[in-house]
């Protein structure tokens, strides 16, 4: 069986952000991804985290995808059939958040019937775990960095504001 864990991470909520997934081969090989946007939530990242994971994950080969996300997990195994009935509304008749990044995991999940989605508790020392939370955190952390070398504390460009604000800091 193949063991993927998944995880986003994103610096003040919408802010930088950044994914990371870990899959591990039934030989023992592993493989990394990462990615993230520079404006962005972590609801998303974790949408963005867990469905790259399932993309690089193969169609006919019992594989488990974990991940610290209770509305990812959630989202995929238990309110899909919800939302779509209504029309992407949730159960108070809202639209539903991030429908865009839901469609893509449940395409991608939908050509995987062998992959199995479960929750695993953050932060609990759960080692695949904490190494996608630590490199979700790094791609956050490394565009973060990125917006600061491209703009200028009174840059009035995106994060400009939250910039001067940490320059004044």
């Amino acid at each position: 069986m193949i063991v993927a864990h998944a995880d986003g991470s994103a610096l003040g909520n919408p802010g930088p952000g950044g994914w990371a997934a870990v899959i591990v081969a039934e030989d023992g090989t592993t493989v990394s991804l990462t990615g993230g946007e520079d404006h962005t939530t972590n609801n998303r990242m974790e949408l963005r985290g867990a469905t790259e994971a399932l993309r690089a994950l193969p169609t006919d080969t019992p594989s488990v995808l974990f991940c610290d996300s209770q509305y990812v997990v959630k989202g995929a195994t238990i309110w899909r059939k919800g939302w779509e009935s209504r029309g992407w509304k949730n159960a108070n008749g809202k639209p539903v958040a991030n429908p865009d990044l839901w469609q893509s995991l449940y395409a991608v999940l939908d050509t995987r019937p062998m992959v199995a989605l479960r929750w695993v508790r953050g932060h609990a020392g759960t080692e695949l775990n904490e190494t996608v939370d630590r490199l979700a955190r790094a791609e956050a952390e490394k565009r973060k960095l990125a917006l600061r070398s491209r703009h200028s504390p009174t840059d009035p460009a995106p994060f400009g504001r939250m910039l001067m604000k940490e320059a004044l800091a």
